[in-house]
């Protein structure tokens, strides 16, 4: 893995796009991108009477869709003349918030917005004003202040929406009270056994009774790490299950030295994906060894919940080329697409459509065989995807926006198969749509691209600075975005508030 630049030892810059497509086998060796008919984007509906009240978690919801029909009290109409104001933070948070609306903060009702930043202070901020109601800052906290070891988890709300979960660079998931951030009892939790190795980077997951957590490695790939999962119920604090993508036949938390096997690192930004129904999970490694049974780098593995047992997996055929110039697959997380679909890209700018219920292409088993994807395509623009898709449904037609480093994009899914419908040259993080329409952050320049989304030609720019893997929300009257990049080791940044009113 890696976070702003290809290390030395594996440069991979010197890959062309052509020269790490053919190398590729399994599936269509094809990756041109098949172009949509003029219309497979239909117009959204109007949004819904209810309004989009809140938004828990990255991605709005366990399976990471990043869409909402609702009403967000922002148009095509008013979405040029939002109120902006820049919060001013102690530290950078280079991750997504959080927000619930009126809640119960600091002896009243706020509607809040929740971040954590890249050394571990989480903030609830009134989103009306853009007071900070509260920080909590993690025991320990001077002691990383400052240095590389640092967090990019994007916090998650409890569903009774009195406490919020956030990491520290310490390897500790916390549960805070929403009211005063005080740590609750029997919390923190920690998941790792070696916080200086292993990072917590991809953002939490709250599905049932269980907090969801994964871990990966920092800049450079220093051994020993393994990624892995942790599932933690969200009462009592006791750790339910573990898996790890390396020496995977242990069920526990490992020290990391004790397995003969390093990285593998889970680092995107969406981390563990909940399918529909919740009886399983999908997540996605960085560059690690790999055998079928035991080691599972650069790989799609898909888990039963609450047991995290493997039950089947994707890699691809050129996996030992991928680990060896470190062109993580699992630089972006898997993307749930429908019609027995599963979209994965990382940082070889090439996207892969898999069958989720035979992901290497086969009936789920044990060991998994390499390849078996359905269908590839060219990331538009090519380079490295760190981001997440955001997945709209609308009647009978799926649409999917990708924002990478050199362009947004929109594909149409059809009959199994995705197909190029627009892109343009604008650079995107996650993207979000909500309300009708399609926000995408443009890290290098800063500010947010605003579109229809039947069209590459943004109806509004709302301002902002440059930032890394922040993405926006948008909800409740209000257009929220953090700023700035967590390799810069600062300890104050900001964060843009647009509202409705």
């Amino acid at each position: 893995m890696r976070l702003a630049q290809t290390k030395a030892a594996r440069p991979v810059g010197a890959l062309t796009l052509s020269a790490l497509l053919g190398a590729c086998g399994g599936g269509s060796a094809d990756t041109s991108n098949a172009t949509a008919p003029p219309g497979a984007i239909p117009t959204p509906a109007k949004a819904a009477g209810a309004r989009l009240l809140d938004w828990p978690e990255f991605g709005l919801n366990p399976q990471r869709s990043d869409v909402s029909p609702l009403s967000t009290g922002i148009t095509a109409a008013n979405v040029a003349q939002l109120r902006r104001m820049t919060v001013s933070l102690p530290g950078t948070v280079d991750s997504s918030p959080i927000y619930l609306h009126e809640a119960s903060v600091a002896g009243s009702t706020h509607s809040v917005v929740v971040v954590t930043t890249t050394y571990g202070k989480t903030l609830a901020i009134d989103a009306g004003s853009g007071h900070i109601l509260w920080t909590f800052t993690p025991p320990g906290y001077s002691q990383w202040a400052g240095s590389a070891q640092i967090t990019t988890t994007s916090p998650a709300a409890d569903p009774d929406g009195r406490f919020v979960y956030a990491a520290s660079p310490n390897g500790l998931i916390h549960k805070l009270s929403l009211a005063d951030g005080a740590e609750a009892s029997g919390w923190p939790v920690s998941v790792t056994r070696d916080a200086a190795h292993e990072k917590l980077a991809a953002a939490l997951n709250v599905y049932g009774p269980y907090v969801i957590a994964a871990t990966g490695g920092y800049y450079g790939d220093a051994p020993p790490y393994q990624g892995h999962v942790v599932l933690i119920d969200r009462t009592s604090g006791h750790i339910a299950s573990v898996f790890n993508t390396l020496c995977a036949n242990r069920r526990h938390i490992i020290v990391a030295s004790s397995c003969g096997s390093s990285d593998s690192a889970i680092l995107s930004r969406g981390g563990a994906v909940v399918e529909p129904g919740g009886k399983r999970l999908l997540v996605s490694t960085g560059n690690g060894p790999w055998n079928g049974t035991s080691d599972f780098g650069d790989s799609v593995i898909e888990l039963t919940v609450p047991d995290l047992r493997f039950r089947q997996a994707f890699t691809p055929t050129n996996q030992a080329q991928l680990n060896e110039s470190d062109t993580d697959l699992g630089s972006s997380a898997p993307v749930l697409l429908g019609q027995d679909r599963v979209l994965i890209a990382g940082k070889d700018g090439i996207m892969r459509a898999l069958s989720l219920s035979r992901l290497d292409g086969r009936r789920p088993t044990r060991p998994n065989r390499l390849g078996g994807e359905v269908q590839r395509l060219a990331l538009p623009g090519g380079g490295e995807l760190f981001t997440q898709a955001a997945v709209w449904h609308q009647g009978k037609s799926t649409t999917v926006f990708v924002g990478g480093p050199n362009a947004t994009s929109a594909f149409a899914l059809r009959k199994g198969r995705l197909a190029l419908a627009w892109t343009n040259g604008n650079p995107g993080t996650s993207p979000v749509m909500a309300g009708g329409l399609l926000y995408v952050y443009d890290p290098s320049g800063g500010g947010i691209n605003v579109y229809r989304p039947t069209s590459s030609r943004p109806i509004a720019k709302l301002g902002g600075d440059s930032g890394h893997w922040n993405s926006p929300i948008v909800v409740d009257g209000h257009v929220i975005e953090p700023e700035g990049n967590a390799n810069d080791h600062r300890s104050s940044r900001t964060l843009e508030l647009f509202s409705a009113s």
